[in-house]
């Protein structure tokens, strides 16, 4: 079982907070997720943590976004720009 990076492909950073709008994980965070090395332990920690700094629409888009993304492999986000170019 893996589990699935929180990144919903809306990539904008925060400049006063450094969260991104999408995912609400700062820089060092999402690096922490590109490491092989990092535990599922801590992903899921991490998991807990960024849904803990979203509030309202934010965190209804991000699990809606999100919980897609687990079952289909992509993103909403993602979903609506192939849509776009077909």
């Amino acid at each position: 079982f893996m589990i699935v990076s929180p990144c919903i492909s809306i990539c904008k950073s925060d400049p006063v907070t450094n969260f991104c709008y999408g995912c609400a994980r700062n820089s060092e965070e999402k690096l922490q997720w590109k490491d092989k090395n990092t535990s599922d332990d801590w992903k899921l920690k991490n998991l807990t943590e960024i849904k803990s700094r979203m509030k309202g629409w934010q965190l209804e888009s991000f699990e809606k976004s999100y919980n897609y993304k687990c079952k289909h492999g992509i993103s909403l986000e993602k979903k609506r720009k192939m849509e776009i170019n077909d």
